[in-house]
């Protein structure tokens, strides 16, 4: 089966300067965020409007309208989900992550024995059954057939399984949604091209063109959900994301089966020390959930335990559609390696009963199943 495409996104990417989309970002006006909020389909550059510091004194109307459209689309419902980081073995040099390969952290590889050990101490923490498998990136050591191995693992106890691992090609992708994946999760980071190399010096993520087009390569290979995201604190996050809605622009039109999910994860500390070159606060974070959501109905828009438990808790009515809870982002942090290096700091340290206690209190149903990935 030939899965390759003749065009990929790298080269839509290549219409758009990252100069020019900043400075028309920028020039939005109050009339722009106007006519946005009129509208019930948004394009991009209503998008970039609502984004934009004209839109800022707007966050109520369009934090009302967050909240229509995302109840009109998925009702009073939060799907519950869980990470399980079976590796932190990577080959990349990544600045700003706890598992760059100079950092001097035990590298843990789970056997399948410690693997299901902690599936089976993740089903004792909630009725979770949405998993989410995430490794790094070392494809000689923890690579398809790895993950194949621990998808077989999961199945019999998840309903629903996602990857956040290194880009594969499309039969490899392909090949693991025989082994029951459903999902895949992929932040490009930042979809400046010029600096990509700045922040991913060496190693297989070091090319952006493999990094990007590996959306592509998932939507060839029918994989049922995508999961896009930007890594914010590394370029100017107005611009960052108006390429990731351009991107998700693209990847409906071209694989328009496909569902999407969008998450916006803010810098933590971690052990790489990297301080972020952009800080984004809560109140634009939410104008930046508002702003997705107006300007698609249907994306799930996903807030991890990276952020604090008020902000999840204030943000339930108002866009978001997904959470995690009771997180460890560590190889074997359920059970077997408990006190192991983190990737990054957890912020909400809630236990799962207690997130799920929280959205109950606000009207809403936390859903275990995805039921809709069965439909």
């Amino acid at each position: 089966m030939n899965l390759k495409l003749k065009n990929m996104f790298s080269e839509e990417l290549e219409k758009y300067s990252w100069e020019e989309t900043t400075r028309q970002i920028y020039a939005k006006t109050p009339a722009d965020v106007e006519t946005a909020l009129g509208k019930s389909q948004l394009n991009v550059e209503d998008f970039m409007a609502l984004i934009s510091p004209a839109a800022e004194k707007y966050l109520e109307p369009m934090a009302a309208l967050s909240q229509k459209y995302t109840l009109q689309r998925f009702g009073k419902t939060i799907s519950m989900y869980i990470p399980l980081y079976i590796t932190n073995s990577c080959t990349n040099f990544c600045v700003y992550c706890g598992f760059n390969h100079n950092n001097p952290l035990k590298r843990i590889i789970l056997t399948e024995e410690e693997i299901l050990n902690e599936l089976h101490a993740i089903k004792k923490l909630g009725n979770f059954e949405n998993l989410l498998i995430v490794t790094g990136e070392n494809p000689k050591e923890a690579g398809v057939d790895y993950l194949e191995r621990a998808l077989r693992l999961a199945r019999p106890l998840f309903a629903n399984l996602s990857i956040e691992v290194m880009p594969l090609k499309s039969e490899d992708y392909e090949r693991l949604t025989h082994s029951g994946l459903n999902g895949v999760v992929c932040f490009q980071e930042t979809y400046n091209r010029a600096r990509y190399q700045i922040y991913h010096p060496k190693g297989m993520k070091s090319n952006f063109e493999w990094r990007v087009n590996g959306f592509d390569r998932m939507g060839q290979a029918h994989v049922h959900k995508i999961g896009l995201g930007v890594l914010i604190g590394l370029e100017e996050w107005r611009t960052d994301v108006t390429m990731m809605a351009r991107h998700l622009r693209y990847l409906q039109k071209h694989y328009w089966q496909t569902r999407y999910s969008v998450n916006f994860p803010r810098m933590r500390p971690s052990e790489g020390h990297f301080q972020p070159n952009v800080v984004l606060g809560d109140k634009a974070l939410a104008q930046l959930i508002f702003a997705f959501r107006l300007f698609d109905h249907d994306v799930d828009i996903s807030i991890s335990t990276r952020e604090s438990a008020t902000f999840r808790n204030n943000m339930l009515p108002l866009g978001i559609t997904s959470l995690s809870a009771g997180s460890k982002t560590e190889p074997g942090g359920y059970f077997t390696y408990p006190q192991a290096l983190e990737q990054f700091h957890i912020s909400d340290e809630r236990t799962p009963d207690e997130v799920a206690g929280s959205i109950r209190q606000k009207g809403y149903e936390p859903v275990w199943k995805d039921w809709e990935g069965w439909m």
